[in-house]
């Protein structure tokens, strides 16, 4: 009983922690190139040409034109367009305040979180 609840415990902390490990590593053209490449070896261990002929199509694409210059301009373009999601739910939540609506303001307080959520994994935190 106390293995299995020790389980239940630790197994998502140690998921979170990979996962958030994993976030908060640099992109760069390198590691998109080896993760596809292990998704190729996964679909040519299940015998999946079509997957594997688009995967390798996405390989030749990122050595032909991945930049780490360019990948850092994409993550930066996708923080700013997080930033501003979250300045407009602010802005409905305050609206929703304003006409003293208690089920809009809920539910704009839900979406306004779940847009700071985006954009903290966006920014890697």
């Amino acid at each position: 009983m106390k293995l299995t609840l020790t389980a239940l415990v630790l197994a998502p902390a140690l998921l979170f922690t990979t996962s958030s490990f994993a976030a908060s590593q640099p992109e760069s053209c390198v590691t998109k190139q080896h993760e596809i490449q292990k998704q190729i070896d996964e679909a040519r261990a299940h015998n999946n040409q079509n997957r594997v002929d688009g995967l390798e199509k996405a390989l030749r694409e990122n050595k032909a034109h991945c930049t780490d210059a360019g990948l850092q301009a994409d993550k930066q373009k996708r923080i700013e367009e997080k930033r501003e999601k979250v300045a407009e739910r602010e802005q409905e939540l305050k609206e929703a305040q304003a006409k003293g609506d208690h089920d809009k303001v809920i539910k704009k307080q839900q979406k306004l979180d779940e847009a700071k959520s985006e954009l903290k994994e966006a920014e890697g935190k």
